[in-house]
């Protein structure tokens, strides 16, 4: 059995971590209440321009017009992953679900050429091991992040999915739904779903100049809106998730702070027994 003294300098060191583990706890839990509020601030807005989108295209495809660009599908060759993770760890499972998810998503699209926009290192780290292509990365994303600074995430897909670079884009995010659940997700960015389009037109829209030149200015707007939501509940999932796993590990370190006193107390016990025991022979020894 370990001396008293290592025990208690174990109990110190486990002490001192529980303090580390609760600081944090609090710290995420305060950046939670703050991004749980911009994602569901901003979910009000994304599905209203996914429904303004569906109506739209609902109503160019009931005129027999030609496909915009952005809407065509075509065989799949080559397939552009958006990945969204958190840049450090302490999250729990997080991480470990978001990445198997996207490996998932690479494994049931063998036959295609996969490359990937990473957005946080841990995502970026973990399918560079794979047999997907790591072409863009970005780190270091900021709790309180603005929609201009990833407008160019939007550009790039548009640009490479007209310019035929690339067949379908998708993206991997964790959906938040509330503290203790984080749900992996992969959408469909381009081309524009064809489920979700809606096929009622009792709606009617007048186009200005005309509806093509209204599409062409939706589209990268309605993408750029569904990137920085998902980055939005990428943020509140991995403080919610930072939040719970380091409650749990200042619990797990308080009970192994109860557990390492027992173990002193009982080695304390031990110890004095043994030394009045050595006292009661040598005196029974003298006499």
């Amino acid at each position: 059995m370990p001396s008293v003294r290592q025990i208690r300098r174990r109990i110190r060191s486990v002490e001192n971590t529980s303090k580390i583990t609760r600081a944090m706890s609090l710290i995420a839990a305060s950046k939670m209440r703050r991004a749980q509020e911009s994602a569901e601030n901003a979910r009000p807005f994304s599905n209203l321009i996914s429904d303004t989108v569906s109506k739209i295209l609902s109503q160019f495809n009931s005129l027999d017009s030609e496909a915009h660009p952005l809407t065509v599908s075509r065989e799949i060759n080559n397939i552009t992953l958006v990945h969204i993770t958190p840049d450090r760890g302490l999250t729990g499972g997080l991480n470990g679900n978001i990445n198997r998810n996207a490996l998932q998503f690479i494994q049931n699209n063998k036959a295609a050429e996969i490359s990937v926009i990473g957005l946080g290192r841990k995502g970026i780290d973990f399918l560079k091991k794979t047999s997907a292509t790591v072409v863009k990365e970005i780190t270091d994303i900021n709790d309180r992040p603005d929609i201009s600074d990833f407008s160019h995430i939007s550009e790039i897909i548009v640009n490479d999915f007209i310019n035929e670079n690339t067949d379908a884009v998708f993206i991997n995010f964790s959906s938040f739904v509330n503290t203790t659940t984080q749900k992996p997700t992969v959408i469909q960015l381009l081309p524009i779903p064809q489920g979700h389009v809606e096929s009622n037109n009792s709606f009617g829209y007048i186009f200005e100049p005309d509806i093509n030149s209204v599409i062409s200015e939706l589209i990268p707007k309605y993408l750029k809106s569904i990137i920085f939501h998902s980055i939005l509940e990428s943020i509140a999932s991995e403080q919610s998730a930072r939040m719970v796993a380091m409650r749990n590990a200042t619990d797990s370190a308080n009970e192994m702070v109860e557990d390492l006193t027992l173990i002193m107390n009982k080695a304390r016990q031990e110890a004095i027994t043994t030394e009045l025991l050595d006292i009661v022979g040598g005196v029974a020894a003298v006499q």
